[in-house]
């Protein structure tokens, strides 16, 4: 033994088991012959995984100290081309510890998650529904119940892999023997093989199938919005845990109200005359589309256009929007004044309004450019004047 395996190592003589480890991937990153073209490198490489095949080795260890050879004359001595496996060198360059024996794979597995879509009115997805979907996704089979065999029989052993799930390689290198594992072939690295398998689902243990599932919809949801439930969605190969079931909420539009956020926005159209004198109209809310006696709330409010109400003014009606889907908050109902002036009149109607526009001097008015925005100064006149 001619090189001191601390030395090589750059570790003191007392350093401990995570210190070396530490030690050696840096130096086997370094000189690796992979990564490292210099002519010394290999035969540097080969000293570094010597140094630590001693010191990692508690009894290797324990001999060297009390100055034995800790290969006993049959592995060439440190230094001199010692062998090391293909775990330590996976170990140095990616930092983990490598588990050759990983065994079987597992022949049940979790199953895939499952997305279907749902168009609900406003109103449901406003104040919640249930609704019954039919859905097709993987079942556990009823014939073998999940295990894939046939009636009868059973998997048995591989005798490939003896059940190990898989089958070692072993090669010779200038860096020494070099062992990995691979799935066994035969079996696919379940360890088990069905030798007769089960012949209404072949063997995977669940079939499709369609089946009816209730879906509870809670308040306030939007397009957009996913219900998940849990362990309704495919089952796994093998009747493994199935996945969960994802339902997609979409809203389809409303014939009187639009939805942003928590708020309903609609449109009230008057005529010019009602929006002059004032009027009242009774406005039918969200809640009158859903069926009689399922939620006791008011189905209409009454709205009272001023006299002289402009198109464009909006009146709003507090907590009569979307409940939260997260809290027992409720949006507002916006609701816009149209004015709506006449397109045809009669002789009689054009008489009466050119009288009214000669009463209020209006027969050849210039009109108003009104300002889009107004100043601080401005729109705090404004807000005097309202009060």
């Amino acid at each position: 033994m001619t090189l001191d395996p601390y030395a090589t190592l750059g570790v003191d003589r007392d350093a401990d088991a995570d210190a070396l480890k530490k030690a050696y991937r840096k130096l086997a990153r370094q000189y690796h012959p992979d990564v490292n073209s210099d002519p010394g490198a290999q035969e540097k490489f080969k000293e570094v995984s010597a140094a630590y095949e001693i010191l990692s080795d508690p009894e290797k260890r324990r001999v060297y100290d009390l100055g034995g050879d800790p290969f006993g004359g049959g592995q060439g001595g440190f230094g001199q081309g010692a062998g090391f496996s293909f775990t330590d060198i996976m170990d140095a360059f990616f930092g983990g510890q490598q588990q050759s024996g990983r065994g079987p794979r597992a022949r049940q597995r979790r199953g895939q998650d499952a997305l279907v879509r749902l168009d609900l009115e406003l109103a449901e997805a406003a104040f919640g529904a249930t609704r019954e979907l039919k859905v097709d996704t993987a079942v556990v089979c009823t014939t073998c119940h999940g295990s894939g065999a046939a009636e009868g029989s059973r998997p048995v052993t591989c005798e490939t892999c003896h059940g190990r799930g898989e089958v070692q390689h072993v090669q010779r290198s200038f860096l020494g023997e070099i062992r990995t594992a691979r799935p066994c072939a035969a079996c696919r690295g379940y360890g088990e093989i069905i030798p007769d398998p089960c012949r209404e689902c072949a063997g995977d243990g669940r079939v499709r199938s369609r089946r009816a599932i209730t879906v509870k919809i809670p308040p306030g949801v939007d397009t957009g919005t996913r219900v998940q439930l849990t362990g309704e969605g495919e089952v796994g190969p093998g009747g493994g845990q199935p996945g969960d079931l994802y339902v997609e909420i979409h809203v389809e539009p409303h014939r009187i109200f639009q939805r942003e956020g928590l708020n309903l926005h609609c449109s009230v159209a008057v005529p010019m005359t009602a929006a002059a004198l004032g009027t009242s109209i009774e406005l039918p809310l969200l809640e009158s589309d859903l069926d009689a006696g399922e939620i006791d709330l008011e189905k209409s409010v009454t709205i009272t256009v001023k006299p002289g109400t402009q198109s464009g003014t909006e009146h709003l009606l507090r907590g009569r929007g979307v409940p939260s889907l997260r809290s027992q908050a409720r949006g507002d109902v916006v609701v816009t004044i149209e004015v709506e002036t006449p397109s045809k009149l009669d002789e009689r109607q054009e008489e009466l309004l050119r009288e009214l526009a000669a009463l209020r001097h209006e027969e050849s008015p210039d009109g108003r450019i009104q300002e889009s925005q107004k100043g601080l100064f401005g729109r705090m006149r404004d807000a005097f004047n309202q009060k």
